[in-house]
């Protein structure tokens, strides 16, 4: 199945009481069941839900995989994940990545006995350096976290399996519609599903996709035991966002990647990353696994200090300051004092995330506007 078709029919079936063809919102904390132990299916919401079952069919089919689960955000996600893991377990992550991820492993499951190392990922060798006979887990971005760094799924695969380890790709920033790691030999796919696959800034959910039955029943045993799942109506929303995934996908990257070479031309613009340039460090690797190269990206200016970035972030019309991305708004972000501020300035600073850097969410608005008020906003 191609797509857009795939994307439009995923998860939704005509709704066996009255044909609707749109998975009704079954808003219900409980379900009556014939006798004790005696259902059709649903006992409590928290268990199971039948439009985030919709939904969680519709997470595995869009990611080519067989199994799909909702959860209450993209970090309640990657928490379930790391529970799989016992005290001593090494897992192996991105220095470049979102800083939530960043605060949950380094705040949160480090004091539990986790332990967790952090290597340039775009080099697959400093993952292979870093195994060790407890590595259990490792974690990559692809493409990063503002710094649109590529790291090649294929090959961290071979690393995993190999060294008995489970592999977990952040496809947040691809979308199925680019990329998809289980194709590639990722055990587990997570998205912050209230980025590109809600795609209207309207709704917090994660998801995680896989392709192992008891995987899968691990994980689920985890969202139904800690209960950090998804409402019915945001599950709808979600559903509802997969079916035009294709559509405003193309046009994230048709307007990313003018947007991109714009920025490239300006001549107050010292550098930007996006994955699409030829001249991008890996960027055979992101033309080989991804269907394009999407609508995120980054840059930096040749007045390299924090007010004029300020002043620039203030600036613009269209464009609106705020965190999250993957709406069908552009959006402008501070990562230094905004997605990524849990993260010690000397670690970012290290991984090439300077106080001055600005990141951008190419949303679907008429390209032209967009060029516009850039130009009005760098000056």
């Amino acid at each position: 199945m191609k797509l857009a078709t795939k994307y439009i029919h995923a998860g939704t079936e005509p709704d066996p009481s009255t044909g609707a063809i749109m998975t009704p919102i079954y808003q219900t904390s409980t379900y009556v069941q014939e006798a004790p132990g005696v259902n059709k299916g649903f006992e409590y919401a928290r268990s199971q839900n039948p439009t985030r079952k919709a939904l969680e069919e519709a997470y595995a089919q869009i990611e080519n995989g067989k199994f799909g689960l909702a959860f209450g955000s993209g970090v309640a996600a990657t928490d379930a994940v790391i529970k799989l893991l016992s005290p001593g377990d090494q897992v192996i992550a991105a220095n470049d990545m979102y800083g939530g991820t960043y605060r949950l492993f380094t705040k949160i499951f480090a004091k539990y006995g986790i332990q967790f190392t952090y290597v340039d990922t775009t080099d697959v060798s400093n993952i292979q350096k870093a195994i060790t006979p407890n590595t259990r887990l490792i974690w990559i971005e692809t493409p990063t976290n503002p710094l649109m760094n590529i790291t090649d799924i294929a090959a961290v695969a071979s690393v995993a399996k190999n060294a008995k380890a489970l592999l977990c790709v952040d496809n947040t920033f691809a979308s199925p519609y680019l990329q998809n790691p289980l194709d590639l030999g990722a055990d587990l796919v997570m998205h912050s599903a209230t980025k590109y696959l809600g795609g209207h800034s309207d709704v917090i959910q994660g998801c995680l996709m896989m392709n192992d039955a008891a995987l899968r029943e691990q994980l689920y045993f985890i969202q139904k035991s800690c209960g950090a799942v998804p409402g019915p109506m945001d599950c709808f929303l979600v559903l509802r966002g997969i079916k035009t995934l294709h559509i405003r996908m193309q046009r994230h990257c048709e307007n990313g990647e003018k947007i991109a070479h714009f920025l490239r031309s300006h001549p107050k613009v010292a550098k930007v990353y996006w994955c699409g340039f030829e001249d991008h460090h890996n960027y055979a690797i992101a033309k080989k696994q991804m269907r394009g190269f999407g609508g995120m990206m980054s840059f930096e200016l040749k007045n390299d200090s924090v007010d004029e970035a300020k002043r620039v972030l203030s600036a613009t019309k269209i464009f609106a300051l705020a965190e999250s991305l993957g709406g069908v708004e552009s959006l402008i972000n501070h990562p230094a004092s905004m997605t990524h501020a849990s993260i010690p300035r000397a670690e970012r600073i290290k991984n090439g995330l300077s106080d001055s850097l600005i990141r951008l969410s190419i949303g679907i608005e008429d390209v032209e506007d967009l060029i516009e008020d850039l130009t009005q906003a760098i000056g």
